[in-house]
């Protein structure tokens, strides 16, 4: 993978600064919305602190309700530059959708953002779960086949990206002339990432992904996760490292982390947007989720259904670490102990509470050798 990973024990990224509310469902007049000085800001902030990268979601459709969470948002390919150009060290992942980007046009895209970056580009390949967002680009989605169009989708792009003279592509889904790109990135091989819940998305990730982005539910069903991803990957002669998303609520004290985090999440919560996520993740779920075939494909399931969540208004599927600095340092180390590589972090407000996680946190981390 690119050498912006670094050799950090356990790695971070900042998940979702292009989209209103990040991927938090609340109301709270604080909440992110996603104004672009403010992104440039929090992405200068997160590099001179040495995350790792920047990760954000491809939007196209808000989920509604009282506060329409990613209802604002900016596109991946084009804030990569612009934030490449501002920055030095950091990671710029894009978010790619197969089915509405050509392999031609991500390895041209993704080649670009790795010379404006000098080689710090990565792309989170994903195949889609919300029908109103591609029913906007005309474009069906069809949740048996999506990983099988994924992974011919990945072996065009990876094969353009290797070089070489055109090729023809006659496969089950793409039927293509021509293909040739130049420039090649400046890395030998961009690094990718593929956010996958069900264990459909796992065997992808296994078989095209240096990085399974996946939800967490609980530790046992990470370390399950982590363990079959391990073996999926063995399968294929290859190796994927597995990154958690967690929502910090981080405060001097538990007792005021716990009730701030009850204020956005629990008085705050965006029910109206949580029930759509519902409805439309529900009729897309993966084959293997609704077979209910692994740990993670069962609480998958879990997350589509109605039920008590002691923080209704962090995203089904962002593990919530609330507490001070101390126990969150505690309650990551558990996360590197069980194999997890890293997380990709999410705040209600980035801008407002990324500096106390700088300045407490990290030099913690650091302390208990989990980050150089």
């Amino acid at each position: 993978m690119g050498a912006f990973f670094g050799a950090n024990r356990f790695k971070f990224g900042m998940f979702g600064l292009n989209c209103a509310g990040g991927m938090t469902l609340s109301s709270a007049p604080e909440r992110w919305r996603a104004d672009w000085d403010e992104i440039a800001e929090v992405a200068k902030m997160a590099d001179d602190a040495g995350v790792e990268f920047l990760l954000p979601i491809a939007k196209w459709h808000g989920l509604g309700g009282e506060a329409d969470m990613w209802g604002r948002s900016f596109e991946t390919f084009t804030q990569a530059a612009a934030l490449g150009a501002i920055t030095k060290n950091i990671g710029l992942f894009v978010t790619a959708h197969v089915s509405l980007l050509t392999p031609a046009f991500a390895a041209k895209a993704i080649t670009t953002i790795d010379h404006v970056t000098h080689g710090r580009a990565g792309i989170n390949v994903v195949c889609g779960w919300n029908p109103d967002e591609f029913d906007m680009h005309g474009v069906t989605i069809d949740p048996d086949l999506r990983y099988a169009k994924g992974l011919e989708w990945f072996r065009i792009y990876d094969k353009l990206l290797k070089g070489g003279g055109e090729f023809d592509w006659d496969g089950e889904f793409y039927k293509l002339r021509g293909l040739v790109t130049d420039p090649l990135p400046v890395q030998k091989s961009p690094p990718v990432m593929s956010a996958a819940q069900s264990g459909d998305g796992q065997v992808f990730a296994a078989q095209a992904a240096d990085i399974l982005f996946s939800s967490m539910h609980s530790v046992d069903q990470v370390r399950d996760m982590v363990q079959r991803q391990q073996g999926l990957a063995a399968q294929y002669g290859r190796s994927t490292d597995v990154y958690v998303e967690t929502q910090i609520v981080c405060r001097p004290t538990r007792k005021e982390a716990e009730e701030y985090a009850h204020y956005y999440a629990v008085e705050h919560a965006d029910q109206g947007a949580l029930e759509y996520f519902r409805r439309m993740k529900a009729g897309t779920l993966s084959k293997s989720t609704r077979e209910a075939n692994s740990v993670s494909d069962k609480a998958v399931l879990a997350s589509v259904k109605p039920a008590e969540r002691k923080y209704p208004g962090i995203f089904p599927g962002m593990y919530p670490l609330v507490g001070s600095p101390d126990d969150i340092v505690e309650e990551l180390a558990k996360l590197e102990a069980i194999g997890v590589a890293g997380s990709a972090l999410v705040f209600l407000n980035y801008l407002k509470e990324f500096p106390y996680f700088s300045q407490e946190v990290l030099p913690r981390m650091k302390r208990a050798g989990l980050r150089l």
